[in-house]
């Protein structure tokens, strides 16, 4: 659309605002109806290690979406010269899984307690033996469980447990409900009922420890939705925590809330059988589009759906990009101290473009980029590492290669499961995050590490919040079409994309370093043991 026609687009209340709250950034943007983006505005935080918990403050968290809100409205009054007003529909997207817990006044129980915490192994181990299902420690369910466990004087009080996006949701439109690609993050989901599996709930319920309280599990996790429905519409109160100004008015439909999981599916058009998508960042993800059933149950493999309820094949890692982050934040301030000036998209792409005279093994260097524990790999306290032998080819494109090889290992070692394992086919793997901004590199290494080309999409650098705006579009359109058909007609009818193969020879290097990666973790896990 040309300008004028985006100003009748805002005027009218046309635009749609997708919010998603991530792991370091809480970001929004407001989209047209050809799904073109308008504005963006964006919030950085930090999770906080208090009391042994990764947590951030509700207080944070709204204090961000306001300023993500507040920055994109101003780019629209900057551009366009007129006030933000009226939204036609909104979406709210956030990191999945997690703990929060509620009393009967709407009062927060104890702080938010985030994916990122390794702390219900006891319980994950208990459900998934009763369920014959793998429940993963971050999963809500799990935390729930984990909570009456401990003996937690605040399971009591309980009256509703939920995920980030679905209690922004909640205090948005007054309706305690989520997508179901986020509900299957909480309990196990019925694919064909749309919902959780009652089975496991009426199990879940006779649990002697569940059976002393006076809560109902059916009653206190959030109602199940499918893409395309309605959530609820925007209340005063709900405009008011998104705009403090009072300048959006109520009114707009809200969409069922997504985890960041199912709207990079939607941001990379990977929501069909035989389709996935990888994307990375602080943590990182692959999502599997499944044709047929898992054979057998896997513990590092999740079972999680697409936004519209179809059954996925999850491997999730803790650790991606943290390490590298670091790193590079290391070289800048040597070119600063050496009086370089250099930008941090350069260093990128100095460091990414140096592994191109690397060995394909990385020289024998290994690396473990574990900030915090990886469940994938059994260690349970992160200890970022770096190790070689006094063999070991050390120098600059080796070295960095052996970063972007750790950020990508615990999801190969996942992967290998799927597609080793379980003969798990996918027609299209596309990839998203970060890491891609440097074109090729990342994306070769990712092909090599997994051995299948790596697809990437213009569109897939647009991310989480554009795929949420998406999905708020769908559930305003009232369309009778599927949403994959919905997606591959109106979203991305002329997708701009590059696919990358795997190279033989450096996949049989990612081999021989990951052989060596595996044989290290013993050194790893003393080092979450004994370095404090």
């Amino acid at each position: 659309m040309n300008d004028k026609e985006n100003i009748e687009t805002i005027k009218n209340g046309k635009a749609v605002l997708g919010i998603e709250l991530g792991s370091t950034r809480i970001k929004a943007v407001l989209i047209n109806g050809n799904f073109e983006t308008l504005a963006k505005g964006s919030f950085t935080w930090e999770n906080k290690l208090v009391n042994g918990i990764w947590t951030y403050s509700i207080e944070d968290v709204w204090k961000g979406i306001q300023a993500a809100y507040a920055e994109l409205s101003k780019n629209i009054t900057d551009k366009y010269g007129i006030l933000l007003t009226r939204i036609n529909s909104i979406g709210i997207s956030a990191m999945m899984h997690g703990y929060l817990a509620f009393d009967k006044n709407e009062k927060l129980l104890v702080p938010f307690r985030t994916w990122r915490n390794n702390i219900t192994e006891e319980a994950a181990d208990k459900l998934t033996k009763l369920f014959n299902f793998n429940i993963p420690q971050r999963w809500t369910i799990a935390h729930i469980y984990q909570a009456i466990l401990n003996n937690e004087k605040h399971v009591k009080d309980i009256n509703f447990v939920t995920t980030l996006d679905s209690y922004v949701t909640w205090k948005l439109c007054g309706q305690r409900v989520t997508g179901i690609g986020d509900a299957s993050g909480i309990f196990p989901i019925d694919s064909e009922k749309k919902d959780y599996r009652q089975d496991l709930l009426n199990k879940f319920k006779e649990f002697p420890e569940v059976k002393k309280f006076n809560w109902d599990i059916n009653k206190v996790l959030p109602k199940v939705l499918v893409a395309g429905e309605k959530a609820g519409q925007l209340t005063p109160k709900g405009a008011k925590l998104i705009d403090p100004s009072g300048n959006l008015q109520p009114g707009s439909l809200i969409a069922p809330s997504e985890g960041d999981a199912g709207t990079g599916m939607v941001a990379t058009n990977s929501v069909r059988e035989r389709t996935g998508n990888i994307s990375v960042g602080t943590s990182a993800f692959s999502m599997n589009v499944l044709d047929k059933p898992l054979k057998e149950l896997h513990r590092d493999i999740d079972m999680v759906t697409t936004p519209s309820g179809a059954a996925v094949a999850m491997v999730h890692i803790n650790n991606c990009s943290s390490d590298i982050n670091a790193w590079v934040d290391l070289f800048k301030e040597f070119a600063k101290k050496a009086g370089l000036k250099i930008s941090t998209d350069d260093l990128y792409a100095t460091l990414f473009n140096a592994t191109k005279d690397s060995d394909s093994d990385a020289g024998g260097l290994i690396n473990y980029s574990y900030l915090s524990g990886e469940n994938i790999t059994h260690i349970q306290n992160g200890r970022p590492l770096f190790v070689r032998t006094p063999n070991s080819k050390m120098n600059l494109a080796n070295f960095f290669l052996t970063q972007l090889y750790a950020a990508f290992a615990p999801l190969k070692i996942g992967m290998d499961i799927l597609t080793k394992k379980e003969n798990v086919q996918t027609d299209v793997m596309v990839a998203q995050g970060g890491l891609f901004g440097t074109p090729v590199i990342a994306q070769q290494i990712l092909a090599n590490a997994i051995n299948l080309p790596i697809t990437v999409m213009e569109t897939a650098s647009q991310g989480g919040p554009w795929g949420m705006a998406v999905l708020a579009q769908y559930a305003a359109s009232d369309t009778q079409e599927t949403l994959a058909d919905y997606l591959d007609k109106e979203v991305f009818k002329d997708p701009k994309s590059t696919t990358l193969n795997p190279e033989p020879a450096r996949v049989e290097g990612y081999e021989k370093f990951i052989k060596s990666y595996r044989n290290g973790l013993a050194v790893e896990a003393l080092a979450g043991e004994k370095i404090k």
